[in-house]
């Protein structure tokens, strides 16, 4: 790959990752719930799922889910319900004010947005948010193919494209924690939060609705 192709790869390739997709809004509201720390360990479980896609992108099995009905339906409404279940999660997780000594006393099920979760939990649910769009593979199945020199091997011209391609998505994630932290300084009582968390929880249901309706 030249370093001209490798260019324009990686400036459409940022393109790409700047959309407002699913992973970006969860980056965002993340960074408004619980920091930009929190956005970003959370941004490692996109980070797999993009690395699984682009390697099953490589070795092939990108075209057989780009044929295949079935397999894109299946993905698609599993994407679709685990969005719409964390919006409602989001929506209604209760936030209680801070009593006299500074303690927060909340439910168990109700600490998965009113305090910060471990950054497993973040990671996954950015992973599972990203493995279930189908879209995904597609874009590396009918973008990665567009830059690839035939007179080269693909496996190396894949690895870089793969390389550049999450480390633009890595920026693009702080860069949408970075936007949502700026909200986490307004957010300093009970409603504050409360709106928060409805706002983020309508967003994401109306994202996976958006998903559920998608056509290849």
């Amino acid at each position: 790959m030249s370093f001209d192709t490798w260019l324009v790869f990686a400036g459409a390739a940022f393109a790409l990752a700047m959309a407002p997709g699913p992973n970006n809004l969860m980056a965002m509201f993340n960074g408004a719930r619980h920091g930009v720390v929190a956005s970003a360990l959370g941004g490692i479980g996109r980070l797999l799922a993009f690395t699984l896609m682009i390697t099953v992108t490589a070795t092939g099995l990108g075209v057989v889910l780009a044929a295949s009905e079935l397999a894109f339906g299946i993905i698609k409404w599993a994407g679709a319900a685990y969005l719409v279940y964390l919006g409602i999660k989001t929506w209604r997780s209760h936030v209680a004010s801070a009593s006299d000594d500074g303690a927060v006393n909340l439910p168990e099920d109700d600490l998965v947005f009113a305090a910060r979760p471990r950054a497993f939990d973040l990671a996954r649910r950015e992973f599972l948010t990203a493995v279930g769009n189908p879209k995904a593979i597609l874009i590396f199945t009918a973008f990665f193919p567009q830059f690839l020199n035939a007179q080269h091997p693909y496996g190396g011209q894949f690895a870089i494209m793969g390389v550049t391609f999450l480390a633009m998505e890595a920026c693009v994630l702080l860069a949408y924690g970075l936007v949502g932290g700026q909200v986490k300084g307004f957010v300093r009582s009970a409603r504050h939060l409360r709106i928060l968390n409805r706002v983020s929880g309508g967003v994401l249901i109306g994202a996976g609705a958006m998903l559920a309706a998608a056509r290849r």
